[in-house]
């Protein structure tokens, strides 16, 4: 999309309501509707549902982002080895030029990393995209230094690390939830196979009838913990495996991609620098051809100043030509900036609620697991309370009795 050339904002008209205005990194101002994400060049109407003109682009996404903070300061300050102040290379009507608005222009633009942005000196205060949220799309745009000073890292790509530590931790935790099963698995065999123990089977009476349930709850809470270990496999532990299984191949495409688009840029912004130095060169020789021309060095020079006028004419061609491609590749690497980060910033979340909902399924198969397991143990307490030593006692000895005679003394 190519925009129309910038406009001032009045500061006494109104937009409809949901509406904001914000600046582009090349000084151009768009609106957004807070509501629907929809984006446009021109201002949009006071009365709803009618454009302000024919020819406004909508999108579904956002092509800027606001780099700086309400104060006037950028938003992500970048270091002081990666900013430089530069001409505008988006006002093409300034290049090859020596007039004063040239010198404002240099004054009114910084560059950080191959992107111009607007000086935060000379434009008016602005937002970020999403203020009380701290969204991804409004702090990563520059890079910061590495913790061990060896160099620095994109602002993207510490998004990517953080992405793909998250899949790390997802995976450890799907490895975790596996030890877990584990230890139910065996912690099941082991009370399956005490349940199957002779110890103490001759015990009688009601003592012995408690015993006999006392065994039998250890099996029946064997099978109630190798049914948690089965649930804990199928809801919790595979879900997370399977997550988002391709994550890590995705992450590598988005990086490459937004790797290849600030290549391009770089090579775009080279090109302009190196046509605006040959601009230079080819202005200088027409000075000097000008001025042998005044003091009649050569009767040649003439022909050579139109030769050099050609060139110069020429090397300005070049130059407006590099700067359109250069604007072109950061309009380009900027809305897939914004798209991708955005994206990355859905995931995210997306990733933590995933985890938040398996480990809620988690605890509810443990606390049914101790339901469960509490109801395993209810027929011992039943058949406990009924244990009678005087009818046991009454019951064996009608068993076991030998006769109801007694001694009597001797006589003499």
């Amino acid at each position: 999309m190519v925009p129309p050339p910038p406009g001032e904002e009045s500061q006494t008209v109104i937009l409809p309501p949901g509406w904001q205005s914000y600046l582009s990194p090349q000084g151009r101002r768009y609106y957004v509707n807070t509501t629907t994400n929809e984006t446009t060049w021109e201002r949009p109407s006071s009365s709803p549902g009618i454009p302000a003109s024919p020819g406004s682009h909508r999108s579904p996404l956002p092509p800027a982002v606001n780099g700086y903070h309400a104060s006037g300061t950028p938003a992500h300050p970048p270091e002081t080895a990666h900013m430089s102040v530069r001409k505008s290379t988006g006002d093409s009507q300034n290049l090859g030029s020596s007039s004063p608005s040239k010198k404002q222009s240099k004054e009114n633009t910084i560059t950080i990393n191959c992107v111009t942005f607007p000086h935060p000196d000379t434009m008016p205060e602005q937002q970020l995209l999403k203020p009380t949220e701290w969204s991804y799309c409004d702090y990563f745009w520059a890079d910061k230094k590495d913790p061990q000073g060896n160099g620095t890292v994109a602002g993207f790509e510490l998004l990517l690390q953080k992405q793909l530590k998250g899949k790390q931790m997802q995976k450890e935790m799907s490895e975790f939830i596996r030890e877990r099963i584990k230890i139910e698995e065996d912690y099941a065999k082991n009370l399956a196979k005490l349940s199957q123990n002779s110890l103490a089977s001759q015990e009688e009476g009601s003592l012995g009838e408690a015993w006999a349930q006392v065994k039998k709850s250890l099996a029946d809470e064997a099978e109630v913990h190798l049914k948690f270990s089965a649930k804990l496999h199928s809801e919790v532990e595979k879900p997370l495996m399977n997550f988002r299984e391709n994550f890590k191949k995705d992450m590598k495409k988005c990086d490459h991609h937004i790797a290849d688009l600030r290549k391009q840029l770089a090579s775009r912004y080279a090109s302009v620098e190196k046509a605006r130095k040959a601009l230079t060169e080819r202005q200088r020789d027409l000075e000097m051809k000008t001025q042998q021309l005044e003091i009649k060095l050569s009767n040649k020079t003439e022909e050579d100043i139109k030769k050099a006028r050609r060139k110069s004419t020429q090397a300005g061609d070049d130059l407006m030509r590099c700067v359109d491609l250069y604007n072109q590749a950061q309009s380009k690497w900027f809305e897939e900036m914004v798209t991708t980060t955005l994206e990355l910033e859905r995931l995210e979340v997306e990733r933590v609620e995933m985890i938040r909902q398996h480990l809620c399924q988690y605890t509810q198969l443990r606390h049914e697991t101790d339901m469960f397991n509490q109801s395993t143990v209810e027929p011992v307490d039943q058949l406990l309370r009924k244990v009678d030593p005087a009818k046991d006692r009454e019951l064996w000895v009608r068993e076991h009795k030998t006769g109801s005679i007694r001694p009597v003394d001797m006589e003499i």
